[in-house]
């Protein structure tokens, strides 16, 4: 095979390899391809290795406010968690990778696209179900996933061809990170039973290192998408950004997970996300002031089907066009402000307001202002309990009878 290639590049360890080895096996020139999701501050340091360890050109794109408002906030409005813990950073940047892989490999006239990905991960899923979806013609290439070497073997494979990678065998965490957060694997991290070392976090203090005053922070929501940090609108980069180091600082955003991969094995994943876990907290606090009882309880099983589709690299379906006309529709009246308290790892929301808010305080209230009606309580209750009252009167209660 020959010609180009488009290669997802992180300048890390198995991307700097692929680079050499794709070369190598393939007789493919490389085209060199890092996405700035928030991940890494010198992209220059990252486009100028990859032209040393032999790409023939290397293209840096800057595509932050781009995964914000396309893939984080509406993930965010959906309150995407996945089994209940992961907001899917990473799980949210791949469909915009496996997009900006195809509009790359177009540009250049690429043939083919290639990814760091292992074949006992999620990510090469994503990646190639989005590039099929939008260009099922390019070949995609997982050099990770061909070239049968052992983490330990790809480090001994840097170190042979003078391949400069972040990443050593005393300290083998391998770590993917952007706006959203920040997922660390590998190492001391495979074993479960094993506490996660202070060397593997970065964005969050320890909570017995925080302060001992906490902090406060007020949100504000308009249809669900945060736009301002205690009054002072911003745009969304910078509010994640601000937020993540605010929160990070009390030690606020550190997940713990034994989570199911979509290849089925259980994998045990640390996660920092202060940002997306304070976010979410608020909106989820928002959505129960200004959603029904009804909207609320359907809405929590959308998030879940959300949340499994962005994780199993569904982007780029109908299913996800159907899932994101609902979530936009039950954001028409989630707007208001929310204060929450950081302090010590904790996130708690200890305010709420919203013009569309559905809380009455006249008729929650047991003060003198109360206006609700105690008297229909009675007539109420008889006819909600009518039909366990007729079938108790006929077929008994159901309990067990002694013998």
């Amino acid at each position: 095979m020959s010609g180009k290639v488009v290669l997802a590049y992180s300048g890390g360890l198995d991307t700097s390899v692929a680079i050499r080895w794709l070369k190598d096996n393939y007789d493919l020139e490389v085209v060199a391809l890092t996405i700035d999701v928030g991940n890494e501050r010198d992209f220059t340091a990252i486009k100028e290795k990859a032209l040393k360890v032999g790409a023939v050109k290397a293209v840096v794109i800057d595509s932050k406010e781009l995964f914000v408002n396309h893939f984080i906030f509406p993930a965010l409005q959906a309150d995407a968690l996945y089994e209940g813990q992961y907001p899917l950073a990473t799980a949210l940047s791949r469909p915009l990778i496996g997009k900006l892989l195809v509009d790359v490999a177009r540009e250049e006239g690429a043939a083919a696209v290639s990814h760091g990905s292992t074949g006992k991960g999620n990510d090469q899923v994503r990646i190639e179900v989005s590039v099929n979806a939008l260009a099922p013609d390019l070949k995609i290439i997982a050099p990770a996933r061909e070239w049968g070497m052992t983490r330990e073997e790809t480090i001994a494979y840097a170190e042979r061809y003078d391949i400069p990678v972040p990443v050593t065998l005393s300290s083998p965490y391998s770590i993917d990170e952007n706006l959203w957060g920040r997922s660390i694997e590998c190492g001391v991290l495979e074993d479960p039973w094993v506490e996660p070392p202070e060397d593997a976090f970065a964005w969050t203090k320890s909570p017995k290192e925080a302060p001992d005053t906490p902090g406060y922070v007020e949100i504000g929501f308009e249809q669900g998408v945060p736009f301002a940090i205690d009054g002072k609108k911003m745009g969304g980069v910078m509010l994640i950004q601000t937020l993540s180091e605010m929160a990070g600082s009390h030690g606020v955003g550190r997940i713990d997970v034994l989570e199911n991969r979509l290849v089925g094995i259980k994998s045990r994943e640390i996660y920092e996300a202060p940002a997306a876990m304070v976010l979410l907290q608020a909106h989820q606090s928002l959505q129960a002031m200004t959603l029904s009882k009804e909207q609320m309880r359907f809405k929590q099983k959308v998030a879940i089907e959300y949340a499994d589709l962005v994780y199993n690299g569904l982007w780029f379906t109908s299913l996800h066009e159907d899932l994101a006309a609902c979530i936009q529709s039950s954001q028409r009246y989630v707007t208001g402000t929310v204060r929450l308290k950081l302090f010590k790892g904790a996130c708690t929301v200890v305010g709420r307001k919203s013009p569309y808010s559905l809380y009455s305080y006249g008729l929650a209230t047991y003060d003198k202002d109360d206006v609700f009606d105690q008297s229909a309580a009675a007539g109420f209750i008889h006819i909600w309990g009518l039909p366990v009252k007729t079938q108790a009167q006929i077929q008994g209660t159901g309990r067990l009878e002694k013998s």
